[in-house]
């Protein structure tokens, strides 16, 4: 019986104390099981990932995955090494399930009886587990069958929607205890079957926020417990340690009904469960097992220097000084060999010769646990010839970046005066924008700095800021001789922005700052979940001010243009539909959504799809050719905030500029409006903040008199990018990912379209600055891109493109290449499953976003470019 994302301390309490009282009467049942010694429960360590797919993997198996399995985890395939229900069905048992579909993915074809459910309708809380209870009364009265699993999956969609704190969590407890009560029951109430077993399993823990992916002692703290029936009850009362690992549950399940050992297994039989076995049968349990890991360290290690025989080379009396691991494990395993075949040869009797028997148990047990952990650090090694050809090629990617990148700005910038103070004087934002890159770079290496990234993000930003306003108010200064002047004009524009974007970025830093380690401290998020405010309030304001900004700068264009209106009037009406879903239907999370509810999502997906490819692809057909200069004149003075508008009047193609604008506007407005239904709650705050920095970078940088290079700019919007990642909550963590989310809209589970959805909610904000390039080209002066000598539409689309596309790819490139190159050194580290290969994954996935919002962006512009040019042309 496997309860889904149940933490042990639920159940076993946490260091030496008990569950709370809450707790523990919310199973009573099970706790009368582990007071009378008729269970015996375990504290089950999982290694990370702490998700689904993998840790069954490892239950049956024995064995370890890889951090890929969390990618398989929503398109989980057949398992073909070897496992325990293989061997069970090569020795005819017959198996029923019922729960989770995983189980049928994994091993199609093996059970006789079976209904599965989905595992990632995380608001369905009650009816995934009622579909698995109909099915107990009928199977416990069958005898035809030798192994039942259930798998529940309430218990961890509790969590998903509402925490460990949720009030559902309690009546879950009990519906769980009230299922081990009945099938115990049933246990007891056939005295005749004495090989009953009931083992109850869960596949990981949970935060406190309900999520699991990671490697904190929360998400791995997974239970175990074996129950029997009330004639094996004195058989559990001594144990050594009730704290072991998830993957020795595949050999002592094996040892106990009598099927080999998985050949992949690095587990260790586990102490105590077979206490109720003759002497003879345990010494062989351990024995069997240890042969097992033997024949995978010679497997591991050509040349292994123990022979196929236990004693072999060994005497009593031979020392143990070596260094050589292997020689180490080679004597651990012959002295334990040599004691249990003195102990089988003496004529002494065995019932009277209790320490011999205790030498030789710790004897087996040194050699095994050294080997589970050796052969645990092990399967990180991978070929080196395939990691020095993909490190190669990202090498060789970011130097055709690199190169692209020079050219352009040397092209660009090939006319004007250098300046003879240096980068630190005159340019220090430049020098410091670069140093940003190396400073990330080394930062690397450290596992809490991988842990606690954020700090890094909203260090650098801050600190650009304040070199930004450094640079305001010098240049300033030298153009005026009064003080009070920075605060008229310009002035007034440049030092309001940054001190938005200084204001904003400290709030965000303060939203969610707990990262990793330092989770349970407190921030502004968790304070107003605890303080019971009403949170959605908070989400319907967000969507009011946001949906205000947007149109506020739609309008900037002209209130009188009739695509502003058109393309205004849809963007209203979507953000109305918003509005009115988390009004009607968001007030409780816990609760499972309505198909009211999932229509309603699926139309405003439908509404903001169709309004932003519609805009895309009609705005440049129906903007009007050869816009009024003296309309661009008016609306600059007329308007109090005029960049788009200054700039498009000094450009040779005012209506690409113009298409721009509207079309980057709509994708900034969507995508916020998308985030503010799928994010949770507490993040519609932060939605807006990296709305509002967006606004005040754009403000910012349109005044051009600064003469910042282009890169720059481009470079701090990607670095606002990654600070409101991390700013929503996210981590390098797994279990920060939001999954409750990513079935808002969807009525059948589909795992593709919940994968995508997860996708956006996790990489909402690094998405979000990408797409809003499409605005930033609009805000720049394109006249030296456009002047009648660069004709060529190629050349013309390289001076627009090249900047905003080429430095997010090498900033990513370098990034992915450093963390590759530390990864390969950091294989063996004790971190490598919890915290570098989940950093690992995240850079994977940062380098898809990128290359997706760079691939939107081209495309865009590309597309609005040569339409415009083909209706000028005819």
């Amino acid at each position: 019986m496997v309860i889904d994302g149940l933490p042990a301390e639920f159940v076993l309490g946490k260091d030496d104390r008990p569950p709370n009282k809450a707790l523990m009467e919310a199973m009573p049942y099970t706790q009368s099981l582990l007071a009378n010694g008729i269970a015996k429960g375990y504290h089950a360590k999982a290694a990370p990932p702490t998700v689904t797919m993998p840790r069954l993997k490892a239950i049956v198996s024995g064995a370890i995955g890889g951090f890929l399995d969390v990618a398989f985890n929503f398109n989980t395939q057949a398992l073909l090494d070897d496992n325990l229900l293989g061997q069970f069905s090569k020795v005819g048992w017959k198996m029923v399930m019922c729960g989770d579909e995983t189980w049928l993915k994994l091993f199609p074809g093996h059970f006789m009886r079976h209904d599965g459910v989905s595992s990632f309708f995380v608001k369905d809380t009650v009816e995934v587990d009622k579909n698995v209870s109909r099915h107990l009364s009928y199977e416990l009265s069958k005898n035809d069958w030798n192994l039942l699993i259930l798998h529940y999956l309430g218990l961890d969609h509790v969590g998903h929607t509402g925490g460990r704190n949720s009030p559902l969590m309690a009546p879950k407890l009990m519906e769980m205890d009230e299922v081990v009560k009945m099938i115990h029951a049933s246990a007891i109430m056939n005295p005749d079957d004495k090989r009953t077993l009931l083992v109850v399993a869960s596949d990981h823990g949970m935060t406190e926020n309900g999520n699991h992916g990671g490697s904190s002692y929360e998400e791995t703290d997974s239970l175990l417990l074996f129950i029997g029936s009330k004639s094996h009850a004195t058989h559990f009362s001594s144990i050594i340690s009730n704290d072991v690992n998830q993957v020795d549950i595949a050999p002592t399940l094996a040892l106990l009904f009598g099927v080999p050992i998985p050949k992949n297994n690095i587990g260790v039989m586990i102490p105590g469960v077979i206490d109720f076995l003759k002497d003879t049968h345990q010494l062989r349990a351990l024995q069997l097992n240890s042969w097992q890991l033997l024949r995978l360290l010679q497997k591991q290690v050509p040349g292994f220097p123990c022979g196929s025989f236990p004693c072999d080379g060994f005497s009593g009396d031979q020392g143990y000084n070596s260094n050589d691991i292997m020689e180490k494990f080679c004597r651990l395993y012959l002295r334990s060999a040599f004691l249990h075949d003195s102990w089988i040869s003496t004529e002494l009797s065995r019932s009277d010769n209790r320490e011999e028997k205790s030498e030789i148990i710790a004897a087996y047990y040194e050699f095994l646990i050294n080997a589970n952990q050796w052969l645990s650090h092990k399967a990180t090694d991978k070929p080196s010839t395939v990691i020095v050809f993909g490190v190669m090629s990202m090498f060789l990617s970011f130097l055709i970046f690199s190169i692209s990148i020079y050219s352009i700005i040397q092209e660009s910038y090939s006319g004007e005066k250098q300046l003879s103070n240096g980068i630190f004087t005159q340019h220090l934002d430049e020098g410091f924008s670069l140093s940003v890159i190396f400073i990330l770079v080394i930062s690397m290496g450290s596992s809490s700095m991988v842990e606690e990234e954020q700090y890094i993000w909203h260090y650098l930003i801050s600190t650009l800021n304040l070199l930004f306003l450094r640079k305001t108010m010098q240049f300033f200064k030298k153009e005026s001789t009064c003080f009070f002047n920075l605060f008229n004009g310009h002035g007034k524009v440049c030092i309001s922005s940054i001190f938005t974007l200084l204001i904003t970025g400290r709030i965000l830093r303060g939203w969610h700052q707990g990262g990793v380690n330092w989770a349970h401290l407190p921030d502004i998020s968790k304070w107003l979940e605890q303080s019971g405010t009403d949170l959605q309030l908070i989400q319907l304001i967000a969507v009011i001010l946001t949906t205000i900004l947007i149109l506020f700068s739609l309008s900037l264009l002209g209130r009188g243009m009739k695509i502003v209106l058109v393309v205004g009037f849809n963007f209203l009406m979507s953000g109305l539909l918003v509005f009115y879903h988390i009004l009607r239907y968001q007030h409780n999370a816990s609760l499972p959504s309505s198909n009211a509810a999932t229509s309603l999502a699926q139309i405003i997906y439908a509404t903001l799809g169709v309004s932003t490819v519609g805009t895309v692809l009609a705005v440049p057909w129906i903007m009007p050719i050869q816009i009024s200069k003296a309309c661009c004149r008016d609306h600059n003075h007329n308007s109090a905030v005029s960049y788009p508008l200054k700039i498009g009047s000094r450009s040779q193609y005012p209506e690409l500029i113009y298409s721009l604008h509207i079309i980057g506007w709509v994708y900034i407005g969507s995508w916020c409006l998308l985030q503010l239904l799928l994010q949770q709650p507490v993040n519609s705050v932060v939605t807006l903040l990296i709305l509002m920095q967006i606004f005040a970078s754009f403000l910012f940088f349109s005044q051009g008199m600064l003469q910042q290079k282009q890169w720059v700019e481009v470079a701090v919007l990607y670095y606002i990018g990654m600070a409101g990642h991390f700013a929503l909550g996210n981590s390098n963590s797994l279990a920060t990912v939001d999954v409750a989310g990513a079935f808002i809209g969807i009525s059948n589970y589909s795992a593709l379209l919940s994968g995508i959805l997860m996708f956006i909610i996790t990489y909402a904000s690094p998405t979000l600055l990408l797409l809003s390039m499409v605005m930033y080209i609009s805000i720049k002066n394109l006249e030296t891109a456009a002047s009648p000598q660069n004709v060529d539409s190629g050349h013309v689309l390289k001076r627009i493109l090249g900047l905003p596309c080429l430095v997010p790819l090498t900033i990513n490139s370098i990034l992915l290449i450093a963390y590759t190159i530390v990864l390969i050194l950091m294989r063996n580290h004790l971190f490598v499953w919890s915290v570098f290969s989940p950093k690992y994954l995240y850079a994977c996935a940062t380098t898809v976003c990128v290359l997706m919002g760079v691939f939107v962006v081209a495309t865009t512009v590309t597309y609005a470019y040569m339409v415009l040019a083909l209706r000028k042309k005819y």
